[in-house]
């Protein structure tokens, strides 16, 4: 009898002690999302705010600017969204559409004048060759090239640029700046972030995330100096990509 209590004890604090495992890890997986959450409306929301100084300042908010504000706001929106759902660090796909990858290069250039300005770095955007579209949603795709951009503001410093082309049926975003480098593989960067260690990989995650649920990946190149991140897309009409579906 004795022997069947001890076991049927240990058998109900081993019971417990998954409970309370799995119990820390749902509110792990909450934190970590109010966390990343916490991120994608401080930035964007960052943005728009200096965006409206910046064109205070020069006397004009011009079609682009605001264009490149309200896509910033969508994105506060987004996380707002993202939040709600707590789908544990997935990327779900909305409306997707064939999105010209020039013009939301452009925008997200515009969109983050104003916290370059503030941060006294010189943010410039360009693109060889022919213009390049995808399938995707244009807001997380934003949102992964927003995520990129403000990443080489805060940690680089200097010059930051942001290059794009299409060509041998992929699109191509390369952004370069002068800063010290990553302090690791972006690999490692995003587990850690994903893991709720290392608030400067969430960024990177998010956007390697956006990326992969495109058909794409986010990687890093070799650079003289400073980071180089490429962020790498199946164009629209390349060796017969098909339209993704949106997550359900």
């Amino acid at each position: 009898m004795s022997a069947a209590v001890s076991l049927g004890g240990w058998a109900m604090a081993g019971l417990a002690g998954l409970i309370v495992v799995s119990a820390v890890r749902t509110f792990g997986d909450r934190m970590e999302a109010v966390a990343r959450a916490c991120h994608e409306l401080r930035g964007p929301l960052a943005a728009a705010r200096l965006g409206l100084s910046l064109g205070e300042r020069v006397g004009e908010l011009s079609p682009g600017r605001l264009r490149a504000i309200d896509t910033e706001l969508g994105r506060a929106a987004l996380a707002l969204d993202d939040l709600a759902e707590v789908r544990g660090g997935g990327i779900r796909l909305r409306e997707i559409d064939r999105v010209d990858v020039e013009a939301l290069l452009v925008d997200s250039v515009e969109a983050w004048q104003g916290s370059a300005v503030a941060a006294g770095v010189s943010l410039k955007a360009g693109w060889s060759g022919a213009g390049g579209a995808v399938w995707g949603d244009r807001l997380r795709l934003a949102q992964a090239v927003g995520n990129l951009v403000a990443n080489a503001i805060e940690h680089g410093g200097g010059i930051v640029e942001a290059n794009g082309s299409a060509r041998h049926g992929l699109v191509r975003i390369i952004i370069r700046d002068a800063g010290p480098g990553l302090p690791a593989p972006v690999a490692e960067l995003c587990r850690g972030a994903r893991r709720g260690r290392g608030a400067r990989g969430r960024g990177l995650a998010i956007a390697s995330a956006i990326a992969q649920a495109h058909g794409g990946r986010l990687a890093s190149a070799p650079a003289e100096s400073g980071a180089r991140l490429v962020l790498e897309l199946p164009a629209s009409g390349a060796g017969g990509v098909q339209r993704p579906a949106p997550a359900g």
